[in-house]
């Protein structure tokens, strides 16, 4: 299944909207299980990218290191330990962010609601 997730970039005062496919294995039935599937696809890209040894620095350019500034971190995408992501931390990050309401998740600009809701939108 692939999702198309619109994403408003962090900091930016231009309100600039990405939109990310993202490939979930299984139909999601809750909104956690919606993260879960989608933190996993991330988490095992990055994985799959540390294990070749492919840093994905790229050149910066003006606009996304001012970019960068606004939110206070500034980030190469250099692993500089090599390490790989632990998927059940970053899923339980995801997960707490939800719940804190640090991100809302819309499907056709409704709200899908509570973490354990069972929404019918997304099959």
């Amino acid at each position: 299944m692939i999702v198309k997730v619109n994403m408003k970039q962090i900091g930016s005062k231009r309100k600039k909207i990405n939109t990310i496919d993202f490939y979930l294995e299984n139909n999601p039935l809750t909104v956690r299980e919606l993260i879960t599937y989608s933190v996993n696809t991330c988490v095992n890209e990055y994985n799959s990218r540390v294990r070749a040894g492919e840093d994905s620095a790229t050149p910066v350019t003006e606009e996304q290191l001012e970019q960068m500034s606004e939110i206070g971190k500034i980030a190469f995408g250099i692993n500089y330990d090599g390490k790989e992501a632990d998927i059940q931390k970053a899923v339980d990050n995801a997960c707490r962010s939800y719940e804190d309401g640090l991100f809302r998740i819309f499907i056709n600009d409704s709200d899908v609601g509570e973490i354990d809701d069972a929404p019918q939108r997304f099959i």
